[in-house]
């Protein structure tokens, strides 16, 4: 079965541009963004007081209200990120260098750190800014995923967040 790909939610000089692996299986029925009810993403976001409320994923686009765009490394809707390719990964990094460059956002944060590890190419990879960013000039973030399969402590997850307010 064949899943539609979801819209990205971008403009020029976001405050923030969220980075995904790529949409959930439930998102590409849905056309929202993080929209399984085991991901973590928008408590994380309310919780870290980057949101003035707990959005729900119908309500998306309302993040770019906020200066807040979302996107994902790889369009493909799949079931679980170990279905992506190398060739999807190499395609999807170049595609959000453009994207970046064209948008031109404060800060870019990447919503787990494999979505890092496939854009920038490193291996070890610190929470939080990123000192030698891929694109120099650029805000580079690493937090953790938000999927409920994280196993590290809700309130750590959100500390990191809360943390990435001080770059915006």
């Amino acid at each position: 079965m064949q899943f539609e790909p979801i819209s990205d939610h971008l403009k020029e000089n976001l405050k923030i541009l969220f980075v995904g692996f790529n949409p959930s299986i439930r998102s590409s029925e849905t056309g929202y963004h993080y929209a399984n009810p085991t991901n973590r993403f928008w408590k994380i976001l309310y919780q870290a007081g980057l949101t003035p409320w707990k959005f729900a994923p119908k309500e998306n686009s309302k993040l770019l209200d906020l200066g807040f765009g979302l996107t994902n490394i790889v369009a493909r809707p799949t079931k679980e990120a170990a279905e992506i390719t190398k060739a999807e990964y190499k395609e999807g990094a170049a595609l959000l260098q453009e994207k970046i460059l064209k948008f031109k956002p404060t800060a870019v944060c990447f919503v787990g750190k494999g979505v890092y590890q496939e854009y920038s190419k490193k291996r070890q990879i610190p929470w939080g800014l990123q000192e030698e960013p891929v694109l120099p000039g650029v805000i580079e973030y690493v937090a953790p995923s938000s999927s409920g399969l994280v196993r590290m402590k809700f309130d750590e997850i959100v500390q990191i967040y809360e943390d990435l307010k001080r770059y915006v």
